[in-house]
């Protein structure tokens, strides 16, 4: 199986970029890929074992899915691990690159439908949209 990674620098403090990861009241703030989507609920327990699920939904109505998954790993400022509900893993690094800036790195194993270009696109641009949610906090 494939893995895909896409990366930003948040400029913004790890523990802010981590509240804003975590808190389902940002989650629903900055989980879609493009402006004509959004994300009308987010649910997280954030410990090994616990389970995380967002709703990803057509602004227009037509579609929505929930993307979810349970948690593997849960180092606090440091690295998140889960497994989505088709058994495929992620994992999410922050690394403080010093007070004020934060560089996120998530990998993930790609899923057979889409291209492999098209799945980075896709994650690539929802991690942006995190990155500019959180940098206007």
């Amino acid at each position: 199986m494939s893995k895909i990674t896409v990366q930003t620098t948040v400029n913004k403090p790890v523990e802010k970029v981590w509240e804003s990861w975590t808190q389902p009241e940002h989650i629903t703030k900055w989980n879609q890929a493009s402006p004509d989507w959004h994300c009308p609920k987010a649910s997280n327990d954030l410990r090994v074992g616990g389970e995380f699920s967002a709703t990803m939904a057509a602004k227009d109505g037509t579609t929505s899915f929930d993307f979810a998954g349970v948690y593997t790993k849960v180092t606090p400022l440091q690295e998140i691990a889960y497994k989505m509900a088709d058994n495929r893993e992620v994992e999410v690094v922050f690394e403080k690159i010093d007070e004020t800036t934060t560089r996120i790195t998530e990998t993930f194993d790609a899923e057979g439908t889409h291209a492999l270009e098209q799945q980075r696109e896709g994650w690539q641009s929802i991690l942006d949209s995190f990155k500019k949610h959180t940098e206007n906090l």
